[in-house]
């Protein structure tokens, strides 16, 4: 599995600790799906800026948010995409853009550390490349369940609810 990570923000630090962080929950979602194969993942680090800018052009929303999510596969349902067959070398999963001012700023208004924001939007993210989604609430709850599955695997307190 080839992860891409790439700091593209000058506001916040972005350490190592973060970066290893990155890696182990996408990972350990990997890992624990249904999915076979040798997936490539891009992560991009942002600020609200930047993040808002491509949530404006790809999304029509013109605001910050914390996350966005550009999958490459289609699935008949989450993690189980349409083509059956196990992925090529590095076959890209999708690109994930997180906005470390904004995963700050969760961190505090939620009372827990950026090093736990950043794991639940990466869990997050990855959960939307996997073909899940929050749109209707059978699906949100599916998610939710999904992710706070996987938070408690990775050793972190249950992800919050948006």
């Amino acid at each position: 599995m080839k992860i891409l990570i790439t700091n593209r923000q000058k506001r916040l630090e972005f350490t190592a600790e973060y970066r290893a962080l990155i890696k182990k929950a996408v990972r350990y979602v990997i890992e624990h799906s249904k999915m076979s194969g040798d997936y490539e993942i891009s992560v991009t680090i942002t600020d609200n800026g930047k993040i808002k800018e491509i949530n404006r052009e790809f999304r029509d929303i013109d605001k910050e948010t914390d996350v966005l999510s550009f999958p490459m596969l289609e699935f008949s349902e989450p993690e189980v995409p349409f083509e059956e067959e196990e992925a090529e070398a590095d076959m890209p999963l999708g690109d994930i853009v997180i906005s470390l001012e904004k995963a700050a700023s969760q961190a505090a208004e939620y009372g827990h550390g950026t090093e736990r924001e950043i794991a639940y939007l990466t869990v997050h993210s990855m959960l939307h490349l996997l073909g899940y989604d929050h749109m209707e609430d059978e699906d949100r709850l599916k998610m939710r369940a999904r992710e706070k599955q996987i938070m408690k695997g990775l050793g972190l307190e249950e992800a919050y609810d948006k």
